[in-house]
């Protein structure tokens, strides 16, 4: 199978879908694959490394797609990227389908098996290409969050921590997921009073164990966050449906009663957010300021970190890779359920429910 790689386009984003190693193990497994020039740059990845490791290096990616089997990326096709697809090919990548109908009717058109890694579940539940980039995106919500807490940022001006005889921030986290523990754990141990708000109560138990003792844990429900919002200086939004739309929880009529210079992060901007009033931004423009209180909304944050984000998503997608590679879509899915969960179109059929649903096309299964 011809796997290829090529240069992601989105804006700030710093992240490459395969290391050397990966390269070196498709090779072994005598797969041809081509890399774009200048695709691990921001990963400090030279060009040299993947053709030491058997890669072949391509110029363009209109080559790169061109001879493409199997495309293995980090971000969704951009629309300059649309018209190099063909039918039939497999792209592997995260699409976050659910919050772009524009994407997911452009790739039924596009007629490709789109193998999404956000919905690759294990049997145990676990969604192990999600997690560590959920795992980065806990831990820079809170870096971000305090950085725009400071004032020449539009924030309220305060130190997350505080200092002795000044109290520290509020936090508040909407979500008690990956990104939400990671959240709490690192505003924690920065010294902010945190709150944690789900609605799975057997997570609340767990997070109320092992959480520091200036954690606190709620219920989630349109009262108590009303209630919390107002005295929140940084709000996270942490809320993951798999595969859709995240809902709405923090509302308009809640963001109006927060304090003016409070910070709101929605990392589930990428699948439409949880808080009414976020709208996707970039790293170069990341914040909106509404009712008084600064928006941050960047659809990949971990792309910033490209390096540590790049080793981190390798290290767990890579074995799906080279099985899907190794078998193909069909006998991959067949073999291995997880791979199945993540077969979210296949040629112009919608093989994802949650995607089904949430734009009313047809569901087809896989």
């Amino acid at each position: 199978m011809i796997v290829v790689v090529p240069k992601e386009i989105k804006p700030d984003e710093y992240r490459v879908a395969l290391i050397p190693v990966g390269a070196e193990e498709l090779r072994r497994r005598n797969h041809r694959v081509l890399v774009q020039r200048g695709a691990g740059e921001g990963s400090g990845i030279d060009d040299r490394l993947y053709a030491e490791h058997g890669a072949e290096i391509v110029e363009s990616a209109e080559a790169i797609y061109q001879q493409a089997d199997l495309v293995v990326k980090v971000k969704e096709p951009l629309p300059q990227e649309h018209p190099l697809l063909r039918r039939g090919q497999i792209i592997f990548g995260y699409f976050h389908f659910a919050s772009s109908r524009e994407l997911t009717e452009a790739m039924l058109r596009a007629g490709i098996v789109a193998i999404a890694y956000e919905t690759i579940r294990t049997a145990d539940g676990r969604l192990p290409l999600l997690i560590p980039m959920s795992e980065i995106a806990g831990k820079m919500s809170i870096q971000e969050g305090a950085k725009y807490l400071e004032k020449p940022m539009m924030g309220r001006g305060i130190l997350l921590g505080g200092v002795p005889g000044v109290d520290p921030a509020n936090v508040l986290v909407v979500g008690g997921g990956t990104v939400g523990t990671y959240a709490a754990k690192t505003a924690a141990g920065l010294g902010a009073r945190v709150t944690v708000a789900d609605v799975n109560l057997d997570r609340l138990r767990y997070l109320d164990d092992i959480m520091p003792a200036n954690v606190t844990t709620i219920y989630c429900d349109a009262h108590t966050l009303r209630e919390k919002i107002k005295d929140a200086d940084l709000v996270i939004g942490a809320v993951l449906l798999r595969g859709a739309k995240a809902p709405v929880l923090v509302t308009e009529d809640m963001v109006r009663t927060m304090k003016p210079g409070a910070v709101i992060v929605d990392v589930s901007v990428d699948q439409g957010g949880c808080i009414e009033t976020t709208e996707p931004t970039t790293h170069q423009s990341p914040i909106r300021i509404k009712h008084g209180v600064v928006h941050y909304g960047v659809t990949n944050m971990p792309g910033a970190v490209g390096r540590t984000s790049t080793y981190a998503l390798t290290n767990s997608t890579l074995p799906y890779l080279l099985e899907i590679a190794d078998k193909g879509y069909e006998r991959g899915a067949a073999d291995n359920p997880a791979i199945r969960e993540g077969l979210n179109l296949v040629l112009g059929q919608v093989t994802n429910r949650a995607v089904a649903e949430t734009f009313g096309l047809p569901y087809q299964k896989a």
